[in-house]
């Protein structure tokens, strides 16, 4: 075997895989890394390798990475075993050679990068999503998780309050609200509910202003308990939700933390590691997301195609629904240096819709629009009204369509042969359904080369 470099340093360990001694520099990162001479190997890849060479019963040799708290550090090591009489002193003992010692300062990734992808990872993690003011007032409220049901009906049934009214602080004393740095991350008292939760609040920022609202996700990081079981009747009256009402909660948080767990990998948020690993928890992250994707759009398909579906119709600013939509995706699309333009906040479109229903639509056209334009791109979002319609168009610099792709965009799991972009082909038909369930449209005007321009038309607010 061939090797690699001049010897550094060298050391021996027992049968017990402890390091029994060590040369400098091996020593120092033992202990750095929390063990002693003697004691217990405490570099995880040194002591993979010692314990691989003794069972193998061969001389190994590999490279190891190691992090101390302030430094990578890349070595080869070879493992000799040595092989005496089962009582004596050298049965089951290694000895150890270091050559080729490097160590690299390993730079703290900057607060900013830090706290998105703690925002991205808690996203994934929020089982209940809330939209607040800027003086921390709800707005609207989102759940699937059934142990929040009641804190997400008080929550819609007291639109304009505190959103410390239904989920108070513990241990804060002050009148409430405090100003949101103080309560971002805070534990919070859930009625009904054992597991301990948190808060994560996310401002939206205007250059030079407070936040003019806020994105408030309720996370546990306890699992939830395991849902009762329901007997069916042996002849179901009406038609049974497979998926909304049996895989999707059951599957919903379980791979939800596996996307958080990968991203805390990936983006090194526990500690360094080398690149080929973080791209292995990078495939699993984006495995799980495809997953739930898919779950997402098979649940919502149930619904728009049931007999009884409908929308509950309300008065909304179709120009709020798109600065919203706007706001949850601006990361992704700087990601790829692609700039949304929103309406602006003096602009306004009465409708008659269902404001959910709607921002599920926003987010579907904004998102393909980000996915498929190049980056540095522009995405524009306009507003129009005519003859007692409402308009929002969204437009993207991406490929476009052929006229005869235009209406197969549409169709239930059209992709037109796309691979690997992590889409269902659900998307676009979900959303078709739902305009026309409340009495508008969705379309698109394209031309290869050019750009698409989705139109989602909905009756305007007369009365407004």
């Amino acid at each position: 075997m061939l090797a690699i470099g001049n010897i550094v340093a060298r050391a021996e360990c027992d049968a017990q895989d402890r390091l029994t001694r060590a040369d400098e520099p091996l020593a120092g990162l033992q202990t750095r890394c929390g063990g002693a001479v003697p004691g217990a190997i405490a570099v995880p890849e040194l002591l993979d390798i010692v314990r691989k060479a003794r069972s193998y019963g061969f001389r190994l040799a590999r490279a190891i990475t190691a992090f101390d708290g302030a430094e990578l550090v890349t070595a080869w090591v070879e493992i000799q075993p040595l092989f005496g009489e089962d009582d004596s002193d050298e049965a089951g003992c290694c000895e150890i050679v270091v050559r080729n010692w490097q160590t690299t300062q390993v730079a703290v990734e900057d607060t900013a990068a830090s706290d998105r992808r703690r925002t991205m990872i808690d996203r994934h993690l929020a089982e209940l999503t809330a939209r607040l003011d800027g003086a921390q007032r709800v707005l609207s409220v989102e759940t699937d998780s059934p142990e929040l049901a009641g804190v997400a009906a008080a929550m819609a049934g007291g639109l304009g309050k505190p959103w410390t009214d239904f989920v108070p602080p513990e241990n804060f004393t002050q009148r409430q609200p405090l100003h949101w740095r103080l309560l971002d991350g805070a534990r919070v008292c859930v009625a009904g509910s054992q597991r301990p939760w948190r808060v994560a609040l996310v401002p939206q920022f205007q250059p030079g202003f407070d936040p003019t609202g806020f994105e408030l996700l309720l996370v546990s990081d306890a699992p939830s308990a395991p849902l009762p079981t329901v007997h069916l009747p042996a002849e179901p009256l009406m038609r049974r939700s497979l998926v909304g009402q049996d895989l999707a909660p059951v599957l919903r948080q379980p791979i939800a933390r596996i996307i958080a767990n990968a991203e805390t990998i990936r983006t090194r948020l526990a500690g360094p590691l080398p690149d080929a690993y973080a791209e292995y928890a990078g495939e699993i992250a984006g495995a799980g997301k495809l997953l739930l994707g898919l779950l997402e759009d098979l649940a919502d398909l149930e619904v728009v195609e049931s007999d009884n579906f409908d929308t509950i119709p309300d008065h909304i600013d179709l120009s709020e629904v798109a600065r919203q939509g706007a706001g949850i995706l601006n990361v992704r699309a700087q990601e790829k240096g692609i700039r949304v333009e929103a309406p602006h906040w003096t602009e306004s479109l009465p409708a008659i819709a269902e404001f959910r229903r709607v921002l599920q639509i926003m987010l579907n056209l904004i998102g393909n629009a980000v996915r498929y334009s190049p980056e540095g791109s522009q995405v524009w979002i306009r507003l129009d009204s005519l003859d007692g319609r409402a308009y929002v168009t969204v437009a993207d610099q991406g490929p476009g369509l052929a006229l005869e792709d235009q209406e197969r965009v549409f169709e239930k799991f059209e992709r037109l042969g796309r691979s690997g972009d992590g889409g269902s082909g659900l998307g676009l038909y979900i959303s078709r359904c739902l305009a026309r369930a409340m009495g508008g449209d969705l379309t698109v005007e394209s031309a290869p080369g050019q750009g698409a321009r989705f139109i989602l038309e909905l009756p305007a607010d007369r009365e407004a």
